[in-house]
Protein backbone atom coordinates (compact mmCIF):
# COMPACT_ATOMS: atom_id res chain seq x y z
CA UNK A 1 0.00 0.00 0.00
CA UNK A 2 2.55 2.28 0.43
CA UNK A 3 4.76 1.51 -2.46
CA UNK A 4 1.69 2.59 -4.47
CA UNK A 5 1.39 5.63 -2.68
CA UNK A 6 4.45 6.58 -3.23
CA UNK A 7 4.46 5.93 -6.91
CA UNK A 8 0.86 8.10 -7.23
CA UNK A 9 2.96 10.77 -5.34
CA UNK A 10 5.86 10.67 -8.13
CA UNK A 11 3.68 10.16 -10.88
CA UNK A 12 1.39 13.47 -9.07
CA UNK A 13 5.05 15.20 -9.43
CA UNK A 14 5.88 14.31 -12.90
CA UNK A 15 2.36 15.20 -14.26
CA UNK A 16 2.90 18.86 -12.09
CA UNK A 17 6.41 19.46 -13.72
CA UNK A 18 4.90 18.84 -16.94
CA UNK A 19 1.99 21.36 -16.60
CA UNK A 20 4.37 23.66 -14.78
CA UNK A 21 6.79 23.59 -18.07
CA UNK A 22 3.44 23.64 -20.21
CA UNK A 23 2.34 26.76 -18.60
CA UNK A 24 5.43 28.15 -18.97
CA UNK A 25 5.66 27.48 -22.58
CA UNK A 26 2.34 29.12 -23.09
CA UNK A 27 3.45 32.31 -20.77
CA UNK A 28 6.71 32.34 -23.06
CA UNK A 29 4.27 32.18 -25.94
CA UNK A 30 1.65 35.31 -24.86
CA UNK A 31 4.85 37.26 -23.87
CA UNK A 32 6.07 36.88 -27.26
CA UNK A 33 2.97 37.88 -28.74
CA UNK A 34 2.63 40.63 -26.32
CA UNK A 35 5.58 42.32 -27.64
CA UNK A 36 4.77 41.50 -31.41
CA UNK A 37 1.20 43.67 -30.87
CA UNK A 38 3.48 46.29 -29.03
CA UNK A 39 6.01 46.46 -32.46
CA UNK A 40 3.26 46.52 -35.04
CA UNK A 41 2.32 49.51 -37.39
CA UNK A 42 -1.10 49.04 -35.81
CA UNK A 43 -0.42 49.16 -32.25
CA UNK A 44 2.70 51.59 -32.47
CA UNK A 45 0.23 54.07 -34.59
CA UNK A 46 -2.66 54.09 -32.15
CA UNK A 47 -0.21 54.60 -28.85
CA UNK A 48 0.84 57.54 -31.00
CA UNK A 49 -2.62 58.95 -31.56
CA UNK A 50 -3.54 58.14 -27.88
CA UNK A 51 -0.56 60.00 -26.42
CA UNK A 52 -1.86 63.11 -28.80
CA UNK A 53 -5.14 62.26 -26.95
CA UNK A 54 -4.13 62.78 -23.67
CA UNK A 55 -3.21 66.28 -24.62
CA UNK A 56 -6.56 67.19 -25.62
CA UNK A 57 -8.76 65.64 -22.37
CA UNK A 58 -12.24 67.32 -23.62
CA UNK A 59 -11.41 65.77 -26.88
CA UNK A 60 -10.68 62.42 -25.53
CA UNK A 61 -14.26 63.05 -22.99
CA UNK A 62 -16.02 63.69 -26.80
CA UNK A 63 -14.43 60.74 -28.34
CA UNK A 64 -15.79 58.78 -25.74
CA UNK A 65 -19.40 59.64 -25.64
CA UNK A 66 -18.91 59.37 -29.58
CA UNK A 67 -17.97 55.71 -29.10
CA UNK A 68 -20.14 55.20 -26.37
CA UNK A 69 -23.67 56.18 -28.47
CA UNK A 70 -22.54 54.09 -31.46
CA UNK A 71 -21.89 51.30 -29.24
CA UNK A 72 -25.28 51.41 -27.74
CA UNK A 73 -27.18 51.99 -31.42
CA UNK A 74 -25.64 49.12 -32.90
CA UNK A 75 -26.40 47.50 -30.14
CA UNK A 76 -30.01 48.32 -29.04
CA UNK A 77 -31.78 49.71 -33.01
CA UNK A 78 -34.10 46.84 -34.28
CA UNK A 79 -32.25 45.96 -37.61
CA UNK A 80 -34.90 47.38 -40.00
CA UNK A 81 -34.56 50.79 -38.29
CA UNK A 82 -30.32 50.36 -37.74
CA UNK A 83 -29.41 51.89 -41.87
CA UNK A 84 -31.63 54.82 -40.39
CA UNK A 85 -29.89 55.66 -36.97
CA UNK A 86 -26.59 54.90 -38.17
CA UNK A 87 -27.14 57.23 -41.30
CA UNK A 88 -28.35 60.12 -38.80
CA UNK A 89 -25.81 59.56 -36.04
CA UNK A 90 -22.96 59.67 -38.92
CA UNK A 91 -24.91 63.42 -39.96
CA UNK A 92 -24.82 64.35 -36.21
CA UNK A 93 -21.12 63.41 -35.80
CA UNK A 94 -19.91 64.21 -39.52
CA UNK A 95 -18.15 67.94 -38.36
CA UNK A 96 -16.77 66.47 -34.97
CA UNK A 97 -15.26 63.07 -37.16
CA UNK A 98 -13.79 66.10 -39.95
CA UNK A 99 -11.57 67.40 -36.28
CA UNK A 100 -7.83 66.52 -37.52
CA UNK A 101 -7.09 64.60 -34.45
CA UNK A 102 -10.29 62.88 -33.92
CA UNK A 103 -10.30 60.87 -37.43
CA UNK A 104 -6.79 59.80 -36.80
CA UNK A 105 -7.60 58.24 -33.64
CA UNK A 106 -10.59 56.83 -34.60
CA UNK A 107 -8.98 55.06 -37.98
CA UNK A 108 -5.95 54.24 -35.94
CA UNK A 109 -7.59 52.64 -32.85
CA UNK A 110 -10.24 50.99 -35.33
CA UNK A 111 -7.19 49.21 -36.93
CA UNK A 112 -5.68 48.40 -34.04
CA UNK A 113 -8.64 46.93 -32.25
CA UNK A 114 -9.29 44.52 -36.04
CA UNK A 115 -5.41 43.52 -35.64
CA UNK A 116 -6.41 42.10 -31.78
CA UNK A 117 -10.30 40.76 -32.84
CA UNK A 118 -8.37 38.85 -35.80
CA UNK A 119 -6.00 37.46 -33.63
CA UNK A 120 -8.40 36.46 -31.02
CA UNK A 121 -10.16 35.05 -33.60
CA UNK A 122 -7.43 32.68 -34.95
CA UNK A 123 -7.23 31.44 -31.37
CA UNK A 124 -10.35 30.78 -30.99
CA UNK A 125 -10.71 28.64 -34.43
CA UNK A 126 -7.49 27.02 -33.40
CA UNK A 127 -8.66 25.82 -30.15
CA UNK A 128 -12.38 25.07 -31.46
CA UNK A 129 -13.25 27.13 -28.54
CA UNK A 130 -15.93 29.17 -30.91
Amino acid sequence: SWRYEKEGIQRLKLQSAGEKWMKNRVNAALRELISAIIDSPEYREFAHQLSIMKEHPDLKRQIDEFRQENYVLQRTAASDELFDKLDEFSQRYDSFRKNPLVDPFLNAEAEFCRMIQEINQEIVEAVNFG
